[in-house]
C-alpha cells in the first residue's frame, strides 16, 4: 500500500513538473554568466555597491556557485583599461554585461552590439550615445540612469544657502566625461544669477585631484562642486581631505563623499541603483530585449550635511538648511 501511495505521489509530482513551462525549467537549470565592468576596485570600499547587486540577484533566484557566475572586471581607477576589460568579457562569452558609470557603459557598447548591457549610475545615456531615448533605448543598452549631471544649479543653490556671501565657486570635472560640460554650464548659469564667478579645474587621475583643489584654494574659491564621476567617488577621501585642508566647502552628488568628509551631498542613493539593476538583468535573461526596456531614473534625492566638516572649516550651517536635510552627520 505504501509503495502504491509513493508511486501515486511521484506520478503527481511528475505531472506538475510537466505543467511547468519548459522555458521556466530551463531558467532554473541554466548556469548564467554575467560580466561586471567598473572603474572601481573592491578593496576601496565599493563592496557597499557590489554587495547590493549580489543581494539583488540572490533575491531574484540567482546565486553565485549555484546558477550564476559573475566575472568581475575592475579598472582600478584607470579609464584606459576599460576597453580592454570590456573586450575580455565579450571574449568570455558572458550572457550579459553590467556596466557601472558612463565610461564603462561606453566601453562595453564599443566592445559589442550583440551582448545585452545593463548600465548603472550613468548620468546622460542619450547624450553619451548609449540610448536613442529613455523610453525606448533601442540597441543593446538599458538600465538605470541618474540625474546627477542635471544638479549643477541645485548644488550651487545649496552651497549658497550654507554660504550666503559665496562669491567664487570651483567645479572639479573629469575632461573624459561626456556630460561634464553640461554640469559646468548649469553651475555657470546659476552662479551668474547670483553675481558669483566660477573656476573650472580638471582631474582624470588621482594625482591631479590634489593639484586641482590646491589651484582653487590659491584663487580663493570658497566652495567646490564635485562633478559626478567614478574617479572622484573612488578617491572620495582624497577629495574631501584636500578640500577641508584648504577650508573649501565641498558639495557632491553622492552620499559617500559626505560620509568621507565633504560638507554636503545631494543626489540619489547609488546603493539602491545597484540593488535595482538585477531587475533589468532578470528581465533580459528571461527574454526581454534591452532596447525595449525603458531606462529608469531616480524618483528620490537626498540631502546629506556633514556638521563635523562644517565645524572643521569654520562654517555655521543655517538651521533652515539643516531642517531640509535627510541626514545630518554629527
Amino acid at each position: 500500500m505504501r509503495a502504491r501511495r509513493n508511486a501515486v505521489v511521484g506520478l503527481a509530482g511528475f505531472a506538475l513538473w510537466l505543467l511547468v513551462p519548459s522555458v521556466a525549467r530551463a531558467q532554473q537549470a541554466r548556469l548564467w554568466r554575467i560580466g561586471f565592468l567598473t572603474l572601481q576596485e573592491r578593496a576601496a570600499g565599493s563592496d557597499t555597491y557590489f554587495g547590493a547587486f549580489v543581494t539583488g540577484m540572490r533575491e531574484l533566484g540567482y546565486v553565485e556557485g549555484k546558477n550564476l557566475v559573475i566575472d568581475w572586471r575592475y579598472a582600478e581607477g584607470s579609464f584606459d583599461r576599460l576597453n580592454g576589460l570590456a573586450g575580455d568579457l565579450v571574449a568570455a562569452k558572458v550572457d550579459l554585461v553590467v556596466a557601472h558609470s558612463t565610461q564603462a557603459a561606453q566601453a562595453a557598447k564599443r566592445a559589442t552590439s550583440a551582448v545585452p548591457i545593463v548600465m548603472v549610475g550613468v548620468g546622460d545615456p542619450v547624450g553619451a550615445g548609449l540610448a536613442a531615448s529613455l523610453s525606448r533605448p533601442g540597441g543593446n543598452v538599458t538600465g538605470l540612469s541618474n540625474v546627477a549631471v542635471d544638479l549643477g544649479a541645485k548644488h550651487f543653490e545649496l552651497l549658497r544657502a550654507a554660504l550666503p556671501k559665496l562669491a567664487r565657486v570651483g567645479v572639479l570635472i573629469n575632461p573624459t566625461h561626456p556630460a561634464h560640460p553640461q554640469v559646468v554650464k548649469e553651475v555657470q548659469t546659476a552662479a551668474g544669477k547670483a553675481a558669483a564667478s566660477v573656476m573650472v579645474v580638471e582631474a582624470n587621475k588621482a594625482a591631479n585631484i590634489e593639484q586641482a583643489i590646491e589651484a582653487l584654494a590659491r584663487e580663493r574659491c570658497e566652495a567646490l562642486i564635485v562633478a559626478p564621476d567614478p574617479l572622484f567617488l573612488l578617491h572620495r577621501r582624497l577629495v574631501a581631505d584636500r578640500a577641508a585642508r584648504s577650508r573649501v566647502a565641498s558639495m557632491s552628488w553622492n552620499r559617500d563623499l559626505a560620509l568621507a568628509g565633504s560638507l554636503m551631498s545631494y543626489g540619489q542613493n547609488l546603493t539602491e541603483q545597484f540593488r535595482r539593476a538585477p531587475v533589468y538583468v532578470d528581465k533580459i535573461l528571461r527574454g526581454a530585449k534591452p532596447g525595449e526596456l525603458p531606462i529608469e531614473q531616480p524618483t528620490k534625492l537626498e540631502l546629506v550635511i556633514n556638521l563635523k566638516t562644517a565645524k572643521a572649516i569654520g562654517i555655521a550651517i543655517p538651521e533652515a538648511l539643516l531642517i531640509r536635510a535627510d541626514e545630518v552627520i554629527r
